[in-house]
């Protein structure tokens, strides 16, 4: 169970932007994102809050930004890390997830070479989900990228 206070209250804004309120939700990232330090702070907070954030961006290209940023921050972090905070999932278990959604955003900016490298990026690290509901949501989103790239 996750009980780091910055993960709760990115949970939380994340809950806020999935109810529809987009605004609110941003309000509380950018708030976040502030308390962190930015792209300086903890990596485990700046992905996971950069991850949270490009899917609240109304632009395509800073959406990509975003999802960029938590990359980036994805490969400073370790199992270890990511266990102290009560999260369930080894640090391979977020690629699939970064990568369908890089991929996706290179899709929408029709730079479909860029999007099909994030997607084998993503298939080739999926083995690291389980077959629990995120991975089967992760799964289904890269086939249905994968159907819109051929």
């Amino acid at each position: 169970m996750i009980t780091e206070p910055t993960l709760v209250r990115i949970g939380e804004a994340v809950q806020l932007s999935h109810q529809g309120e987009r605004e609110a939700a941003r309000v509380l990232f950018a708030e976040i994102w502030d308390e962190i330090g930015g792209e300086q702070g903890d990596p485990l907070h700046v992905c996971t809050l950069a991850h949270a954030i490009a899917d609240v961006q109304d632009d395509v290209r800073q959406e990509l930004v975003w999802d960029q940023r938590a990359l980036t921050a994805a490969a400073l972090l370790t199992d270890a890390r990511v266990a102290e905070a009560g999260v369930t999932l080894p640090v391979a278990g977020l690629y699939p997830s970064l990568h369908l959604n890089l991929s996706e955003c290179y899709r929408k900016l029709g730079e479909l070479d860029r999007a099909r490298e994030h997607l084998r990026q993503a298939q080739a690290t999926i083995g690291a989900l389980g077959d629990d509901g995120y991975g089967r949501m992760i799964k289904e989103g890269l086939a249905q990228i994968a159907e819109q790239l051929r």
